[in-house]
């Protein structure tokens, strides 16, 4: 992945922030400013370049020309792959975007401790803030699709990672940041069957309520509980097989246009759906979507579980890992308890990297030490209880193959990616009309850009 897409979400956000502070004057000047770069059907503003200049001065970064050459030429790069992914017919759903969004927003609110305290920094609510990032969200993962397509068979042997190290002077080595090892245990409470049976009520009611002639979008957007469609009546937009839950695609995929869906359950919760419109694997749905919630006697009952095994593990009757393995409710039991870093796919993390709730736990905790149960709020929404231990934490050190193997392995691959990459863009940038302002012409750039 290239360090302006590494880069990509901290540039952003600081981006909306500033322009939630710009007069409308400003914000006139820059849709109205001039072109600087043409990549295949894909232009960049100069204001684009202006804006990530700002934003990296405020980061640290050196002043100058050279500077702007390389946001440009990272530009470039990026509207080189979106040229590809429009030639590929690459496309993402709104259901890709809208749980990249999702995801994204968890995070956000992670770092900065409340969903309104996000909203006071933006001084604009959730929602907006998504809808100002949609864009960017559905490019990057278009750009994704396309350098992972480039990138899919290129693999790395253990002897070429072995290699690559002792090929960097001892003096060059890597200085590895402290990092942390956490493992978990959490308990969620069993939802009961009378909120179960009033969930499905509900949406009974609202179905009758349909068939008898009121608007399904506008119902959605009164009772439905998922925030990535309820604003827009529910609907989803096109997507096909393979991109919904199995349950939920079954019973859409049976439905005719207009047509009103039984109730269906799937991980998320229960649902009601409406064709929209079929293209042939290709289908349009509206839905609302209502999640059973935990009673408070639900959530005291987790408590007294997870209680009983943090009683255990105390009295070494059994090991907080094979207490994870048995005992868990999170898919992290699969590792005895080990959190894995989304970023990296190992089970190492930066300071920055976890999860702030977390990390104000295990900051203040030994190696070996684990915490009482407590609260906690997952991914979607449900409270539950969790406990955590610190399985290891390093100091900051240069890198060696013994304890940094997996970073220096995805250093020798990302090198070996990128050489792929490269001889990618010098052979696609020949066949692909490009244009630059003079206002660059003494830019002194990595690729050799072919200018009309």
């Amino acid at each position: 992945m290239s360090d302006l897409i590494k880069r990509f979400f901290v540039v952003f956000l600081s981006v909306l922030a500033s322009l939630s502070g710009m007069s409308q004057e400003n914000k006139d000047k820059i849709l109205i400013d001039q072109v600087v770069a043409i990549v295949g059907g894909n232009i960049i503003l100069y204001s684009d370049v202006e804006n990530e200049y700002m934003q990296m001065l405020m980061q640290g970064s050196t002043t100058g020309t050279g500077l702007k050459c390389t946001i440009l030429e990272e530009m470039m790069f990026q509207k080189l792959l979106l040229t590809q992914a429009e030639i590929d017919s690459i496309t993402v759903t709104d259901k890709q975007v809208d749980s990249e969004l999702d995801r994204r927003m968890r995070y956000f609110i992670s770092q900065v401790g409340t969903k309104e305290k996000l909203e006071e920094y933006f001084k604009k609510s959730i929602l907006q803030i998504k809808e100002d990032m949609r864009e960017k969200i559905r490019d990057y993962l278009l750009i994704q699709n396309v350098q992972s397509k480039l990138t899919q068979d290129v693999k790395i042997t253990p002897s070429e990672v072995s290699d690559f190290f002792k090929s960097i002077p001892p003096d060059s080595l890597p200085l590895i940041g402290s990092q942390i090892e956490v493992a978990q245990i959490t308990k969620m409470p069993v939802i009961s069957d009378a909120e179960v049976n009033n969930v499905k009520a509900k949406l009974t009611s609202i179905r009758d309520r349909v068939l008898k002639g009121e608007d399904f979008a506008t119902l959605a957007n009164l009772y439905s509980e998922d925030p990535g469609s309820m604003t827009k009546g529910g609907e989803l937009g096109f997507v096909g097989r393979g991109e919904l839950y199995p349950e939920f695609e079954a019973a859409a995929f049976s439905l005719k246009p207009g047509e009103i869906s039984p109730i269906v359950k799937t991980q998320k919760g229960y649902h009601l759906i409406q064709m929209i419109e079929r293209r042939g694997e290709n289908i349009n749905v509206r839905h609302i979507l209502m999640v059973p919630k935990a009673s408070q006697l639900d959530l005291i009952k987790s408590k007294n579980d997870i209680d009983k095994i943090a009683a255990l593990i105390k009295s070494d009757t059994i090991t907080f890992e094979r207490a994870a393995a048995l005992y868990s409710d999170d898919p992290s039991k699969q590792n005895n308890g080990m959190l894995i870093n989304p970023y990296s796919g190992d089970s190492k993390f930066s300071p920055e990297e976890i999860d702030a709730n977390i990390f104000f736990i295990i900051d203040k905790m030994n190696v070996g030490d684990k915490s009482a149960p407590m609260l906690f709020t997952n991914e979607d929404g449900q409270q539950g209880y969790r406990m955590l231990m610190l399985k290891t934490r390093s100091e900051p050190h240069k890198a060696n193959l013994k304890d940094d193997y997996p970073q220096i392995q995805n250093m020798a691959l990302q090198i070996k990616q990128n050489q792929v990459v490269n001889k990618w863009v010098v052979e696609k940038s020949k066949n692909t009309f490009i244009k630059i302002s003079e206002i660059y012409k003494d830019c002194n750039f990595k690729y050799d850009w072919v200018s009309y």
